[in-house]
């Protein structure tokens, strides 16, 4: 079962479209949240992340962090197993 996957995201954000295009390269899916003219959902994601800056990723309730955060988590082998991939013969 794939884990819920949570976005909070800026339409003008590039780090923003890179974390979705790494996501959607894993053909997961995920829920966005477009926070530009949102101000609860903005309260939101900082009371959920304690941070101010977008992209801030979530699977499950893991905070991953920002688009940086997930890459490295990728490049460390650790995404995969978050996002409960495992490799097809």
């Amino acid at each position: 079962m794939q884990p819920n996957i949570v976005l909070y995201t800026k339409g003008h954000c590039p780090f923003c479209h890179r974390a979705k295009a790494l996501l959607k390269s894993k053909n997961v899916t995920f829920t966005e949240f477009e926070i530009t003219d949102d101000a609860a959902l903005t309260r939101e994601m900082i009371e959920r992340s304690g941070r101010t800056t977008v992209p801030q990723i979530f699977i499950d309730d893991f905070h991953v962090g920002g688009a940086s955060d997930l890459f490295e988590l990728d490049a460390a082998g650790q995404l995969d197993p978050r996002l409960k991939l495992t490799a097809h013969a």
